[in-house]
């Protein structure tokens, strides 16, 4: 069965975003030549789960091949209809059905990239099965935070922690079954 994963970067103090959804604050660990494990992470995935805030930041900060590479399958959570482009799903419907039917199929591992109100969803429903969280080194104060209260307690197993010049420290756990 394919697995979900969380691949994603917070503040010290838990924050994904400033307030307006601002990323700005990712810039501080950027690196000519560092991706922090991107790259290979990304080898091992065909489809991508991402809310619609963080997918608009990112349409307009880098631009949709940043997803939609033509080699992977798209789903953006939104409350608003929109068609389908290319290999991007504009998802209206039940999450944690969706998750279940993804992961039922044959294919590689299932990336999710957020933002806070799909994680916390699948949270809820257990569905996450690997984290990888870069933390930066910065204290935000305020924004949108990472994990909200409200979902079940899960135990985790450590798998690594790696550490990089930037400050930057990467943690990987998996759901302990």
């Amino acid at each position: 069965m394919r697995k979900i994963s969380l691949f994603i970067a917070m503040s010290l103090d838990g924050y994904i975003a400033k307030p307006n959804d601002d990323l700005s604050f990712l810039k501080l660990v950027e690196k000519a030549g560092e991706d922090y494990g991107y790259a290979e992470f990304t080898s091992k995935i065909d489809t991508i789960i991402i809310g619609r805030k963080t997918y608009d930041y990112v349409l307009n900060e880098i631009g949709a091949s940043h997803y939609d590479n033509g080699q992977r399958d798209i789903y953006v959570i939104t409350r608003t209809e929109r068609p389908q482009v290319g290999r991007t799903t504009f998802y209206t419907g039940n999450i944690t059905e969706l998750i279940k039917q993804l992961k039922s199929e044959n294919g590689k591992n299932i990336y999710c990239d957020g933002g806070a109100e799909v994680i916390n969803e699948l949270l809820k429903n257990n569905l996450l099965d690997e984290f990888i969280i870069s933390v930066i080194p910065v204290f935000l104060g305020n924004g949108t935070r990472l994990f909200k209260d409200g979902r079940p307690e899960q135990i985790l197993e450590f798998i690594t922690v790696k550490t990089f010049e930037t400050g930057l420290a990467q943690l990987h756990y998996k759901r302990k079954d």
